[in-house]
């Protein structure tokens, strides 16, 4: 299945909520995608789930822990690192999957279309993949993403935040016949993916909002975002 997006089938960027296209795509899956397909998908997550991966991960970077620092490549092959991010504003860091997720790629539209209100309110974002600075630049250019894509070799820095997991077997065969070739895409032949997450910090690397979910499907919503990034510490309500 060829999976488009917004850009390429209509000039007109999308500007409905984020839940609203993953729900359509959601519909698009289990109408055209065999059941047997999408059952080994629903038993990845199910075991990802029962491992407690997000659950672990958001215990250990939730609100008012500290994020790891980094320094890693973009798209283009410029260094970019959370200490110069920081020192300017307040960070949105994405992980995703790749350039072959379509559920990435609405995350990856929604929020570059939530980009210039995300800047207003004094932030930057980064999203990170384990995909090959090539697929990286792929990716941002046919999406034309608002954002630099970081190129996380090896799952490094995804593996800091506890967010990696090896894809099942059974999953391997089937990304092999839908010709998903992460050996390629990734440039290493671990089969290793982060689940997707987003943490926001403030800027001494304190962590303000944090969200991780094994199911590839389910994304937090850009305001939800925005209203994380323009959050006052001892202020009435919470994020």
């Amino acid at each position: 299945m060829k999976w488009r997006s917004l850009q390429e089938s209509d000039a007109r960027a999308d500007v409905r909520p984020l839940g609203e296209i993953l729900t359509e795509r959601k519909e698009a899956v289990a109408k055209y995608v065999p059941a047997a397909v999408q059952a080994v998908h629903l038993r990845t997550v199910a075991g990802l789930k029962a491992q407690g991966l997000a659950a672990n991960a958001l215990r250990v970077f939730g609100p008012g822990r500290k994020s790891p620092s980094f320094e890693l490549p973009d798209h283009n092959g410029k260094i970019v690192s959370s200490a110069e991010l920081l020192a300017r504003g307040r960070l949105v860091l994405l992980f995703i999957r790749g350039r072959w997720c379509p559920f990435c790629v609405a995350q990856m539209e929604a929020m570059s279309s939530a980009a210039g209100e995300i800047a207003a309110a004094g932030a930057s974002i980064v999203a990170v993949s384990p995909q090959t600075e090539k697929q990286a630049f792929f990716m941002h250019n046919q999406h034309k993403l608002a954002f630099p894509l970081l190129v996380d070799a090896h799952n490094l820095l995804a593996r800091q935040f506890g967010l990696v997991y090896r894809v099942p077997e059974e999953q391997q065969a089937l990304y092999a016949r839908t010709f998903v070739n992460l050996p390629f895409a990734n440039g290493d032949a671990s089969w290793e993916l982060p689940i997707p997450a987003t943490f926001v910090m403030d800027r001494d690397g304190t962590i303000l909002f944090s969200s991780a979910n094994e199911d590839y499907m389910e994304r937090p919503e850009p305001l939800e975002i925005l209203a994380a990034v323009r959050f006052e510490p001892g202020s009435a309500g919470t994020v």
